[in-house]
């Protein structure tokens, strides 16, 4: 077996953006270089409503793809060409931000709002692509149960079980996994395996 060796440990800073979400940003401006083509990765956690219920008020995008995926907890989303709707516990949404948009996102308040953004960079040449949204009810997200952990596939393939959307872009695998206590799950990071 091949081993890779870790070049970088990256520590996510606890921060405030939008109009006073308090997360954890993992991935941002200074790890850009050696993570693109994901630009960002943010994970929020929290049982205070006062923490994130000010949300992501009207904000535009381009050129990129943002992923919101929620463990627990509810998001309002709209946007400048009339889209809307509510990503929901278990359930992600998938926004190709292309030529440009302007939208907004709001959590809702919840006993506890737990999930995490992705940004994906947009290859050149399909940076001013139409802007699209993919939204996935939990319903979609197909799990593998294994005897370590539970395994649910938002995009890309794990053994064989496709994910719950296909991005049209850049073929992100986006996995949630769920350890059982005391135990541990090894990823190879080929998507067939």
């Amino acid at each position: 077996m091949n081993r890779r060796k870790a070049t970088e440990i990256i520590r996510g800073q606890k921060a405030i953006d939008g109009a006073g979400v308090h997360l954890t940003r993992v991935l941002g401006i200074r790890t850009t270089n050696s993570f693109d083509p994901f630009l960002m990765l943010d994970g929020f956690d929290s049982h205070n409503p006062q923490d994130y219920i000010k949300g992501f008020p009207w904000h535009p995008h381009r050129g990129i793809e943002t992923v919101t995926y929620l463990i627990s907890g509810a998001m309002e989303h709209g946007d400048n060409l009339g889209n809307k709707g509510v990503i929901r516990t278990g359930g992600a949404q998938w926004m190709s931000a292309g030529s440009g948009i302007i939208h907004q996102e709001m959590p809702q308040a919840s006993d506890h709002m737990l999930g995490c953004q992705l940004w994906v960079n947009l290859p050149k040449k399909d940076k001013m692509s139409e802007p699209s949204y993919g939204d996935i009810v939990a319903g979609d997200v197909p799990k593998v149960e294994e005897e370590h952990a539970v395994i649910r596939v938002i995009s890309g393939e794990y053994r064989g079980t496709r994910g719950g959307f296909a991005p049209k872009y850049v073929q992100v695998t986006y996995l949630d996994v769920d350890v059982k206590p005391n135990e541990v799950w090894e990823y190879n990071g080929i998507a067939n395996n």
